[in-house]
């Protein structure tokens, strides 16, 4: 299957290709279904940062201990990250993000 490159005019919205939205199958879903769904993807993404956090931990070669004191939280908050029953936010994230890109540059600034 190839590429097609399609050249698209704002002006003309009614021009535009088709999408692939099914208006039956999405006009006869449940809010229950919808609610289902909102927590399957929640729970993903939660196991996503568990193994991104996990990743970064290991990549520094570093127990859960020594993680959690390097970077001044508990272990039970990457014991909870790394299995996914908390998601770090705000500048916990901020740091794993760069740890996992500027690891020596990030501890070295930790102390």
């Amino acid at each position: 299957m190839g590429t097609v490159r399609v050249k698209l005019d704002p002006s003309q919205p009614g021009a535009w290709p088709k999408g692939r939205v099914n208006y039956r199958l999405l006009d006869a879903t449940t809010e229950e279904e919808l609610a289902a769904q909102q927590a399957a993807d929640d729970a993903e993404s939660m196991q996503d940062a568990a193994r991104f956090a996990r990743r970064v931990r290991r990549r520094l070669g570093l127990t859960q201990l020594e993680f959690a004191r390097r970077i001044g939280v508990s272990l039970d908050t990457i014991r909870n990250w790394e299995q996914g029953k908390r998601c770090p936010t705000g500048a916990a994230k901020a740091l794993l993000k760069v740890l996992d890109k500027a690891p020596e540059a990030a501890l070295l600034a930790l102390g």
